[in-house]
């Protein structure tokens, strides 16, 4: 385990769409992000490519002088349709090596709106620290109430024991 979230954040993984979405602040919170990940000299590490949301937080990050990393599985870069990833790329051979890599590179978690692919990785992440695989913060930004029905999810699964105060 790399990283302890009681040091100061220097890798900071961001989980998010290859989409847009519909709602034209979920690019403004992905911009802004970068800008502040820029400002703050915390590299980033996400998905790979530059689609959607992942290519303007790439993008800002990396022109304001962040390092990044995309991690992204072989399978996914055949065909071009994800892009040319911003910053430096390591291609790993699974999803699962993806995950791998991301937490081994990364001492803490934050996620913009995404879509179901992005949502198992966020949740691998977060069932890795219930099994106290790692102790990395973990936050969602909750752009424009995006994910108010994922955390009453979550608090209801809370308050009936299925999930520890540790994820």
């Amino acid at each position: 385990m790399k990283g302890n979230s009681a040091h100061r954040v220097k890798n900071i993984c961001v989980f998010c769409g290859t989409n847009l979405g519909k709602n034209a602040k979920f690019v403004e919170a992905s911009n802004n992000l970068g800008r502040v990940l820029a400002k703050r000299k915390i590299h980033l590490v996400y998905g790979g490519g530059s689609l959607g949301l992942m290519g303007y937080v790439s993008t800002v990050a990396h022109v304001g002088g962040s390092q990044v990393l995309g991690i992204i599985p072989t399978a996914i870069t055949e065909g071009n349709f994800i892009r040319k990833t911003v910053g430096k790329e390591l291609r790993v051979p699974t999803m699962l090596d993806r995950i791998w890599k991301m937490l081994d590179n990364s001492n803490a978690f934050i996620a913009l709106p995404y879509g179901i692919g992005t949502l198992e990785e966020n949740f691998q992440i977060a069932s890795w620290a219930q099994l106290n695989i790692h102790h990395k913060p973990i936050g969602l930004l909750n752009v424009d109430g995006f994910f108010n029905k994922l955390l009453s999810f979550l608090a209801q699964a809370g308050e009936e024991n299925f999930i520890s105060h540790s994820a």
